[in-house]
């Protein structure tokens, strides 16, 4: 059964210098316990796209395309129906950067029982969360405490306690290893990889394809607003087919002394972004038909935005 599906998804900031076109076209879905890599580099529209999916974004605006959750619509819906019927119960969100997303003045108890005041909860507020710190390895006096009280790998698991609190089907998770050392990155990973044996569906967002590759069934490539390529996470790793795919592989070491490569040039303005596949500038297979900007070409197990597959 499909959880989440994506169709032509645009959003766009408006900025004194200009409209910033952050997504174009984003198309993906993903089926029920699945779990959904979004990889690519920075302000390539990866944290945008999770905003919009929950309907969050922040000084910017959704202009076209679709999100269905458990097979409704619910970009059609106003603002208080979706508050009520899925955010938080049907969907929630790791925010990025642990460190600022509590607030330091409240305990941890304080935030816990503000959000489930918020979406109305029913039930026993002390069992509910009880239950949920307890689900991500953190002992209860933590509530008891203020943010600046608690390690960085604690506030980390405290935020995704509280995405947990309703027991959304769907969880957005956006840099959730990002400013943790290595030892405390692998404490989250076995946390989500948990969560998904547990039948969660959630989306991982990061720069970092190594996490990706050990938690993801299907992976989404970003580049410059648009989806380039998306695939089952084997496919994308054993045969990468976007150029742009295949340089983000590149660039990452390995223990074999193969030297990284690094991709040259920039990505283009996404004020004025143009009609052209947008990697042409950097691309080493750049063709005149690239000129004119890619539609999606199917794949074994999802598609590639790139003229080299076309198959005229």
């Amino acid at each position: 059964m499909t959880i989440l599906d994506v169709k032509d998804l645009s959003a766009e900031y408006q900025t004194s210098k200009g409209r910033v076109h952050a997504l174009q076209d984003v198309t993906f879905s993903l089926d029920d316990g699945e779990s959904l890599g979004i990889a690519g580099e920075s302000a390539c529209g990866k944290s945008t796209l999770g905003l919009s999916v929950i309907r969050m974004l922040q000084g910017g605006k959704i202009t076209s395309g679709s999100v269905s959750l458990d097979g409704e619509s619910i970009l059609d819906l106003d603002e208080k129906t979706f508050d009520k019927k899925f955010r938080w119960k049907k969907i929630s969100m790791i925010f990025q950067g642990a460190m600022s997303s509590l607030d330091p003045v409240f305990t941890i108890k304080d935030q816990f029982y503000e959000v489930l005041k918020q979406h109305n909860f029913q039930g026993d507020f002390k069992k509910c969360i009880s239950e949920s710190i307890s689900s991500v390895g953190l002992d209860e006096n933590v509530l008891d405490k203020f943010p600046h009280e608690l390690s960085g790998g604690m506030k980390q698991r405290a935020i995704i306690s509280m995405a947990l609190l309703l027991k959304p089907s769907f969880v957005i998770a956006d840099e959730p290893t990002t400013a943790l050392d290595v030892l405390i990155q692998a404490q989250i990973i076995n946390l989500l990889k948990k969560l998904k044996k547990e039948g969660m569906s959630f989306m991982l967002i990061t720069h970092d394809l190594a996490i990706l590759s050990e938690i993801s069934d299907k992976i989404g490539i970003m580049y410059s607003g648009q989806m380039v390529e998306f695939g089952s996470s084997f496919d994308i790793y054993k045969n990468p087919k976007h150029p742009y795919t295949q340089a983000l592989l590149e660039s990452i070491p390995t223990l074999h002394g193969t030297k990284p490569k690094y991709i040259k040039g920039t990505p283009p303005s996404l004020i004025s972004p143009g009609e052209q596949c947008r990697f042409l500038d950097r691309c080493p297979h750049a063709m005149d038909k690239c000129k004119k900007d890619p539609p999606n070409f199917k794949t074994d197990s999802g598609y590639v935005k790139c003229w080299l597959y076309d198959e005229k």
